[in-house]
């Protein structure tokens, strides 16, 4: 007997049967044919595919790992197609049924991969579900910062939110990117709502370029959202910057004129600087004249600056900055009566001396000039401080002034009356040295032959404050000297100069 069976006749449609049967990936044409190994390898790789499969997640199946699959089925077909091309099938025992088999059992690898398909899609879609809650609890984490150190964690949020809509159009992560992108609004600019409006600022701003990266689509009527409430934070937080006397609100006013130069609270900017103006110009007769002066000055400066680029808004900055120019120049007489009522007596000369310069026809002018006088003179004699001068003159008692100096001379006086005046120099006179002036019998201006430069001045009784000094050497030390004067005298001032070692008196 022959040790196997003879082979039987070619028979093309079984061949075709084993084939079909075989890209099932059952390996059921090598059953039919009872080739155990080539259906273990079959079954084996097959099952290999699904554990890599299987769950199906967002990555899906590795590319490597389909290919190698498919050509595994089709080297099984091609094989399988030989073998069955001479060799009968163990069942079933018509040709016809086991094509018919074949060409059903072709729905498992079709149907599978119609399933997984679904479920890889179905995994996308969580995978992107879970992205966007991600996005929204970075938003949620960022809300309880302040906007410095949360404006990454907005960006990134908003990044996400962006893939999401433009990437994954049709997912249902991204059919909800609207509604999250109102709650992102509403969150990054929490503060407005709060009415914090300096602390709105920033983020309202941030808000205004999230069109530039987000499809208009999405947006809506947000992209506009920011517009009017960035308006109304500048206007406040640079109105109450104002109120405070700092310096920011210049910058949150520029930016309100700048950006929204038409709106209405750009039109409020004008009316709120006059009634800054007008408050601190009332302040001059207050208790801190001097403060007003300063924020007058101030105000003057940053009006100038703010009119820059002010547009409409121009003309009335400037016009205010000439009002607060005039108020704080005019303030500066109050000014320096408090200076010198405080004996402050260097600034109130220097505030005085400003006064009636700045202010040629003020009614205050000719006092500030006394009143510079009488800070001067108190600087040498602070008893002259005691009382504010007047703008008295004259009186009955002769006070004679000569200057035995070789330089020319400034006499101040303050007292009942108060004045200046200048002396020429004493063409023949020389510095007196200290010693000389120790010496018994020395007077100055004694030298009944000498000519000495001097004036007559006619001064009511009371003291009276005197103080000398050289009128173009401002390192020597004043002279000075109190006189008390009565009726029935006459009375004489000397000046004159002595010399120690590296000193001029």
């Amino acid at each position: 007997m022959p040790s196997a069976p003879p082979p039987a006749p070619p028979d093309a449609l079984r061949a075709t049967a084993v084939a079909l049967l075989n890209l099932s990936g059952l390996g059921l044409g090598y059953l039919l044919l009872r080739r155990r190994i080539p259906l273990a390898v079959c079954l084996a790789a097959t099952a290999v595919l699904l554990l890599v499969a299987l769950p199906a997640d967002a990555d899906g199946v590795p590319g490597t790992a389909l290919v190698l699959y498919a050509l595994l089925l089709l080297l099984a077909a091609v094989h399988g197609w030989f073998a069955g091309l001479r060799t009968r099938l163990a069942w079933p025992g018509r040709r016809p049924v086991a094509l018919v088999l074949g060409i059903a059992l072709l729905a498992v690898p079709v149907g599978g991969a119609l399933w997984y398909g679904s479920a890889q899609h179905e995994a996308v879609e969580r995978a992107l579900l879970d992205r966007l809650d991600r996005a929204d609890r970075q938003v949620s984490v960022a809300s309880g910062q302040d906007f410095g150190t949360a404006r990454s964690g907005y960006r990134n949020a908003l990044a996400v939110y962006r893939d999401l809509a433009v990437h994954h159009s049709g997912s249902r992560a991204a059919a909800q990117v609207p509604d999250r992108l109102k709650t992102y609004y509403t969150t990054v600019a929490a503060a407005y709502s709060h009415r914090d409006y300096c602390a709105a600022v920033a983020p309202l701003q941030y808000l205004r370029t999230v069109p530039d990266s987000m499809p208009k689509d999405q947006l809506g009527t947000l992209a506009h959202w920011p517009d009017d409430r960035l308006a109304t934070s500048l206007y406040e937080c640079g109105a109450k910057g104002l109120a405070d006397g700092g310096t920011g609100w210049v910058t949150q006013f520029g930016d309100l004129l700048g950006t929204f130069p038409d709106s209405g609270q750009a039109a409020k900017v004008v009316p709120a600087v006059d009634a800054a103006e007008k408050k601190a110009a009332k302040a001059v007769s207050g208790k801190d004249p001097c403060g007003a002066v300063e924020q007058l000055d101030t105000l003057n400066t940053q009006l100038l600056q703010l009119s820059n680029g002010a547009g409409a808004q121009a003309d009335g900055l400037t016009k205010a900055a000439g009002r607060a120019d005039r108020s704080g120049a005019a303030g500066q007489y109050q000014c320096g009566v408090k200076q010198y009522q405080d004996g402050d007596y260097a600034q109130a000369q220097q505030t005085m001396q400003k006064f009636v310069t700045d202010n040629p026809h003020d009614k205050n002018r000719d006092r500030a000039r006394k009143i510079a006088i009488g800070a001067e003179v108190a600087q040498t004699l602070p008893a002259a401080g005691k009382k504010l001068p007047t703008t008295s003159s004259g009186g009955g008692i002769s006070v004679t002034v000569k200057n035995d100096s070789p330089d020319d001379i400034t006499v101040l006086y303050t007292g009942p009356v108060t004045g200046s005046f200048t002396l020429k120099a004493c063409g023949s006179c020389k510095a007196y040295s200290f010693a000389s002036s120790l010496i018994s019998g020395w007077q100055p201006c004694g030298d009944s032959g000498r000519n000495y430069p001097q004036r007559t001045i006619s001064l009511p009784p009371g003291t009276t404050y005197f103080v000398h000094k050289p009128k173009n050497d401002s390192t020597a030390t004043p002279g000075s000297d109190t006189a008390k004067l009565r009726y029935g005298y006459l009375y004489t001032e000397c000046a004159y100069t002595t010399q120690t070692l590296g000193s001029t008196y």
